[in-house]
């Protein structure tokens, strides 16, 4: 009734103010480190079209889930009408009445349909957030008040909208007609306050969610991928990881403006959960408030009022207690439902920790030494690093080259596998099953050197390279192409992150591998009955969450023992908890709170299983502490115990399952 003249300056001043915002905060953005997002596009789109839009993750939450997808996809279905609407404005007989019959009845009944179902959505979501309460989206008043406000901006939406619908049926005029008009109006003007509210709010996630997704790590749907590559001889650079805002890269930035606030990586943090500072919402939070203080002072759109550029993130915002309590499990980056990174931030700080300012947990400073003196987190020296293979004759690789012996794979055993006298019997095992399947297989020996992961998760790249460097100018040396470990970390590193650095190898773990020759009857196994019937499985996080390795360490233990039956803790598969010892933590302290190992233990005890199964020397090591200082007798085996154990009589000189470690040196983990 008023003619589109009033609407169109409404629009325009709108949509201008918009876009003066979005240019805003791109600009921030902006003051981040280069980084590239561009490549493997078809995994990108993948990655979009299962987190983003099929809402994957967030359908995780059986509940809130359901319902914030609703909201979701019905504003992607209302958008059609959003659309309509804003031409209606600009010409007041636009309409989509033009389409097909049958296409415009199923347009305008999704119209109807969708804002019932938001409409609900979000009567359930304030009743969650206002009368529920859950713990985990108890946050600071005002991330409350915005909450609330966006919620009801979204009902407004949705009940303007039915409304419309109601009189467009009801017809009439007069003042039906002015109602109608009144409306629409209520309805545009929503529309487009809702649109210019949002660079305010923390649910900017409304506009830069997918986005976010799509420039997500490329390993899978979100799962964690590589650490960041440092150039430690970039000219000009006089800063090493991250002490602000613009020390992280622009994609820290994005996620800082995609958190949704929902909690989901504090509440699956096992940090958090067991009474540590950490809480990997906060981290994200941080970054954003610290962007939005700093930014503006940065490119001259406000003065420093006092004190902004005097301090920092770091120790301003997060403190080193919350950074050096994280374990690096992954567990935020796999509940994220928009793949933000909470992890890049917390390695980028502790890398300006420890190369910038020597500033580490005094328990590191050993780790550190023994890395660059020993080439192994403990003091132990290489020349120690193949006695576990004494009367096992086990080639090594400078054998095998020296008179051409040709390998099916490079057995790498770690620092883990080597010394410790409980992972030594994994080591034992592994080779022995090998040996009885016929494979052709060598290790280094000697020539091993830890490959840098612990270097790389306490923050010190220099060392991290130094070392990494090394193996691969080792392994590439004997033209080495398959290598097989026992160890997640090992497996992750030398298969993921050492393409940084020119190493490119096919690493499988020793599970799959296990289980690749059980299937394919290599193995030959006894006929007697097996020791359990019984057993729970724990599952290593950089197996697990960080490569989706969960089903061939189980299928493993359902070819050596037929009758066993894996029953599983609560939190499982990529929903399980960390034992603890990740991101560097096997080598600290744990003054605060629970420990993790105990946490993680105690659930596992409580299935009732006969024994506890693992695939990873760090993972015994730690649920083994737990389990016996609980005072209970369940064992605690590695996968490969379980297998070697059920060999056939004859094949290879039998082995085994022992908790109790052999006699010779031990590495005891700090506080347990």
């Amino acid at each position: 009734m008023l003619g589109s003249g009033p609407f169109i300056v409404v629009l325009v001043l709108a949509l201008g103010f918009f876009f003066a915002n979005a240019r805003r905060l791109v600009g921030y953005m902006q003051l981040g480190q280069p980084e590239e997002r561009t490549d493997h596009p078809l995994v990108r789109v993948r990655n979009l079209i299962v987190v983003g839009l099929a809402q994957r993750k967030i359908l995780r939450d059986p509940w809130a889930g359901v319902m914030h997808a609703a909201v979701f996809w019905g504003f992607l279905v209302l958008t059609a009408g959003t659309i309509e609407i804003v031409l209606q404005g600009i010409v007041p007989t636009f309409s989509f009445s033009f389409l097909p019959a049958p296409l415009y009845v199923l347009y305008t009944e999704s119209q109807t349909a969708f804002a019932v179902a938001v409409l609900a959505a979000v009567g359930w979501l304030l009743y969650r957030r206002l009368v529920i309460r859950p713990q985990r989206l108890q946050g600071d008043a005002v991330g409350q008040r915005d909450a609330l406000v966006i919620l009801s901006l979204i009902a407004g939406l949705m009940l303007t909208l039915l409304l419309m619908k109601g009189m467009d049926a009801a017809g009439g005029a007069g003042a039906a007609g002015l109602a109608r008009t009144a409306t629409w109006w209520t309805h545009a003007l929503l529309i487009l306050g809702f649109l210019n509210y949002l660079p305010y709010s923390k649910h900017l996630h409304v506009i830069t969610a997918l986005p976010n997704v799509y420039l997500s790590n490329t390993s899978g749907p979100g799962l964690p991928g590589a650490m960041r590559a440092m150039d430690l001889e970039p000219e000009g650079v006089e800063e090493f990881g991250a002490a602000d805002v613009e020390h992280l890269s622009w994609k820290n930035l994005l996620d800082g403006y995609s958190c949704t606030e929902c909690g989901r990586c504090t509440a699956a943090c096992p940090a958090n959960i067991t009474g540590k500072p950490l809480s990997p919402r906060k981290i994200v939070m941080d970054v954003r408030e610290r962007l939005l203080e700093k930014a503006p002072v940065l490119l001259g759109e406000s003065e420093d009022p006092g004190g902004i550029l005097e301090h920092q993130l770091l120790d301003h915002f997060i403190t080193e207690d919350e950074l050096w309590a994280c374990t690096s499990c992954g567990a935020c980056l796999q509940e994220c439902p928009v793949s933000i990174d909470q992890l890049g931030v917390i390695n980028e700080l502790r890398r300006h920790l420890v190369l910038m300012e020597s500033r580490f947990p005094p328990e590191v400073q050993p780790v550190f030494q023994s890395l660059e003196r020993n080439g192994s987190p403990w003091s132990f020296g290489p020349a120690d690093r193949a006695l576990w293979a004494d009367g096992l004759d086990i080639p090594t690789m400078a054998e095998c080259a020296a008179d051409g012996r040709p390998l099916d794979v490079l057995f790498w055993v770690g620092c883990m596998g080597s010394f410790d006298a409980r992972a030594k019997r994994i080591t034992v095992a592994v080779a022995r099953i090998l040996q009885a399947a016929g494979v052709r297989f060598a290790i280094l020996g000697q020539e091993e050197r830890c490959n840098g992961d612990p270097a790389r998760r306490l923050g010190n790249e220099y060392l991290y390279q130094t070392l990494a460097t090394a193996t691969i100018s080792t392994l590439n040396g004997y033209g080495v192409t398959t290598v097989l470990t026992l160890c997640p970390h090992c497996f992750h590193q030398m298969g993921t992150e050492y393409a940084q650095l020119g190493g490119h190898y096919d690493v499988i773990h020793h599970t799959t591998y296990i289980e690749r020759l059980l299937a394919e009857g290599r193995v030959p196994l006894s006929d007697a009955a097996g020791g359990f019937e019984t057993i729970s499985y724990h599952d290593s996080c950089y197996l697990g969450r960080y490569h989706g390795v969960y089903d061939a360490p189980r299928q493993a233990l359902r070819r050596a023992l037929p009758v066993v039956t894996v029953l599983e803790p609560p939190r499982t598969r990529d929903r399980g908890l960390c034992c603890g010892a990740g991101g560097g933590r096997m080598w600290m302290e744990e003054p605060t709170g629970t420990r993790v190992n105990v946490e993680r233990t105690t659930e596992l005890l409580a299935t009732g299983a006969e024994a506890i199964a693992s695939a990873c020397p760090f993972c015994m090591t730690m649920l083994g502490d737990a389990a016996a200082a609980s005072g209970g007798t369940v064992p605690v085996y590695d996968i490969a115990e379980i297998v070697a154990s059920r060999l056939a009589p004859g094949v290879t000189p039998s082995v085994t399952p022992s908790v109790t470690p052999a006699a010779g040196p031990t590495t005891a983990r700090t506080g347990s």
